[in-house]
Parts: C-alpha cells; sequence; structure tokens
C-alpha cells in the first residue's frame, strides 16, 4: 500500500495520454498512406502494451540494484549490439541501425544513463549528499571542481563510458541519437558534481565550436557565394555533405524549397494551416493529400500531422503533458534522498525531453533537421519501450526512495 501512496500518478497520466495521442495520430498518417502503413497504429498499441508490462516491473522493483548490479552487463551488452549492427544490421535511408527488428542505438542510450548514474554516484551511498559532504574532514575531496574522487578522473572516465557508445552510434551514422544523448550526461556530471569547473570549460567550447561550424556554413552556402570558395570553406567544416545541407536548409530554408527544404516547408505549411482549433482527426490535407513523405510523416514529423489536425490548442496541450511529466522527472530527482537516484532520474528526464525539444524545434524551422522521433507518439517499436522502461524507472526512484 505505501508503494501505490508514493506512486507518481500525475507522470503516469501524462504518459498514458501521450502514448494515446501517439496512437491516434498514427493512425491518422497511415490511413492516408499504403496499405502497409495502416497498420501500424496497431504496432504502435501492441508495444505500448509490452511497454507497460517493463514499465511497472522496473518501477516496482528497487532501482537501487537494477541500476548498481545489472548496468554494468547492459551497459556491455549494448556496446556489443552496437558493434554488431556496424557489421550486420540492416540499411535504411542511408544509415545501418537495425539490427534483426531492434535499434540498438535507442537501448545503448539507456544502457549508457543507467551505467553512468552508478559509476558517478559509487561512492556517494544512500543517504544525503548534503549530510555526507558536511561530514566529511576531507575538503578537497568534498569540492566539486577540486582532484579529490569528484575531480578530472571520474570525468575522463565518465567521458569515456558516454563517449564510446556515442562514437558507434555516429558510425552508423545516427547523429541525433548522440545528440539527445549529451545533455543527458552533461546534466547528470553537473548534478554529480563532478569536474563542474572542467565541465564548464568544455561546454563554452563546444558551443564556440558549434558557431564557428555554423558561421562557416553560412559563409559558404550563402546565395551569391562562388563554387571555388565554397568548396575551399567546405574543405575545414568537419560535416558530411549530407549534415551540410541540412545545416544549409536550417539557413536558408527557401534555397532549395523543393528538394532539401521540402520536407521543412511542408511541415511549416502543416502547422500553420490548423489555426487554433485544427481541421479534425484525419482530415489534415497536408497528410492526405502525402504532401509528407511516408518515411516521416508517421515518425519524425508526426508532430506536424498532429498540429495541423488539432490545432494551436492541441499542440499546447501537447506542449503541457511533456512539460508535466519532465517537472515529475525532476521533482522526484528533487526529492531523492540517494545521490544515485536523483542523477539517473534527471537523466532520464533530460533525454525525454532533448527528443521532445529537438523533434519540435525542427518541425517549426529552429533546429537542423535530423531523424529524432517524438516520444511516445512517433511510431517506432524500440524507443517506445526503451522509454517506457527510462519512465518505470523514474517511478521506481519515486516509490522506492
Amino acid at each position: 500500500m505505501g508503494k501505490l501512496l508514493r506512486f507518481n500518478w500525475l507522470m503516469f497520466g501524462a504518459m498514458a495520454v501521450l502514448i494515446a495521442l501517439g496512437t491516434v495520430s498514427i493512425w491518422s498518417a497511415g490511413g492516408a498512406r499504403e496499405a502497409v502503413f495502416h497498420g501500424l497504429w496497431k504496432s504502435h498499441l501492441a508495444s505500448a502494451v509490452a511497454g507497460l508490462a517493463i514499465y511497472f516491473a522496473l518501477a516496482f522493483t528497487d532501482y537501487r540494484y537494477t541500476v548498481r548490479i545489472a548496468s554494468p552487463f547492459a551497459y556491455g551488452a549494448a556496446l556489443v549490439m552496437l558493434v554488431a549492427v556496424l557489421f550486420f544490421g540492416d540499411t535504411f535511408y542511408g544509415g545501418r541501425r537495425w539490427l534483426w527488428f531492434f535499434q540498438p542505438s535507442e537501448v545503448a542510450k539507456l544502457c549508457t544513463i543507467m551505467f553512468l548514474a552508478s559509476l558517478v554516484t559509487w561512492n556517494d551511498g544512500d543517504g544525503v549528499r548534503a549530510v555526507k559532504l558536511e561530514e566529511s574532514d576531507d575538503a578537497d575531496a568534498a569540492e566539486p571542481g577540486g582532484s579529490g574522487k569528484k575531480g578530472f578522473a571520474l570525468f575522463a572516465l565518465a567521458a569515456a563510458v558516454a563517449g564510446v557508445p556515442a562514437l558507434l552510434i555516429l558510425a552508423e551514422p545516427d547523429l541525433g541519437t548522440t545528440l539527445a544523448l549529451a545533455p543527458a550526461v552533461v546534466v547528470m556530471l553537473v548534478a554529480a558534481g563532478v569536474w563542474r569547473k572542467g565541465l564548464f570549460t568544455a561546454l563554452g567550447v563546444a558551443a564556440v565550436a558549434v558557431s564557428l561550424v555554423l558561421g562557416a556554413v553560412w559563409e559558404a552556402e550563402r546565395p551569391g557565394q562562388d563554387d571555388e570558395k565554397r568548396a575551399a570553406i567546405l574543405r575545414h567544416v568537419p560535416l558530411k555533405p549530407h549534415q551540410v545541407k541540412r545545416v544549409k536548409t536550417f539557413l536558408f530554408p527557401e534555397s532549395d524549397p523543393m528538394g532539401a527544404g521540402y520536407n521543412l516547408r511542408q511541415s511549416l505549411i502543416a502547422i500553420g494551416s490548423g489555426g487554433v482549433t485544427g481541421k479534425g482527426l484525419g482530415k489534415g490535407e497536408a497528410n492526405r493529400l502525402k504532401y509528407l513523405p511516408p518515411s516521416v510523416s508517421m515518425n519524425d514529423f508526426i508532430f506536424c500531422v498532429y498540429a495541423e489536425e488539432t490545432g494551436y490548442i492541441g499542440s499546447l496541450a501537447l506542449l503541457a503533458l511533456f512539460s508535466a511529466l519532465c517537472l515529475c522527472g525532476a521533482w522526484t530527482a528533487w526529492r531523492s534522498r540517494d545521490a544515485c537516484g536523483r542523477v539517473l532520474a534527471l537523466g532520464i528526464t533530460t533525454l525525454i525531453f532533448a527528443h521532445a525539444y529537438i523533434n519540435i524545434a525542427m518541425g517549426v524551422g529552429l533546429l537542423p533537421i535530423t531523424g529524432l522521433p517524438l516520444p511516445f507518439m512517433s511510431s517506432g517499436r524500440t524507443f517506445l519501450l526503451v522509454a517506457m522502461a527510462g519512465l518505470g524507472l523514474v517511478q521506481s526512484v519515486s516509490i522506492h526512495n
């Protein structure tokens, strides 16, 4: 009975409503497509039912056992799968990301977060971190930016733990998945007090590097630039040709409206045409007339289908649901008396937030387009199961802490 009283019903309810909305949106998007897409909503619903079993199993199992004992083995298995997919995986849309019936990169994100939460809090114990620091006689060990237990050595080890799967995912290639994992890792390291001074310095350097790359692409691809100078500039840009094209589309959305910028253009038209109240379920013209390709309408651009049919009000409701979900995760982390539970909850919550933010932002032109599913909404068995398993672990922190 005590566990049910500590069960976060708001977080569970927000997740359940998002899954229901996702099922309806996939049904609507699939209704205008070929027969092969018509039944994807059933697959999404079946995956959600299986995900609920995983969710409740993890929620009512003490996360300390799951993270401390199982995470090293899960992390090792994830690395093996990431290597295997590079040699034996199936290739779709230019990337080798599928191993049989699932995507190892999605599983690897959760396994990495679990193992990292265990690693960076290994010596923190199960009590309140503040009390531990007050009782410590070693001020250097207690100082996050010092040379003690939370200094550069642990930062380097954590960076290696997160970097190896990130590099393997990039080799598929899958830049979007790596971009979603990065903020979760950063938030976890900051929350655990791992070499904060150096970490913030590294983030500043990364921000400058990204700005320089964006500036270089802007200069190379701006209208009127001659081919010779463009080639000379892009020779020093660490991006592949298709990635440069996506950044160019982000910087100059009208440069190729029927080519690289087609999906973004149709996305903006669909969202804008929804108006205040939307056109009604199954009545979105951009979807019914197949302006958005079937390969993206039920996955990366499912928000566009939803926004056109539910309008501004429906979009606000969707954002409110994601906000409630993330705030519940942050509240669980804030109330956690265990450092491992706090870092774990923050990492998983940040991963969900990053997916939602990047997916919606790219649909409205605020970020370059990259293949990243919208949590609980997009069609995709692996990520749905992984996201539900992650929230099951956050629920476990709420119940057992």
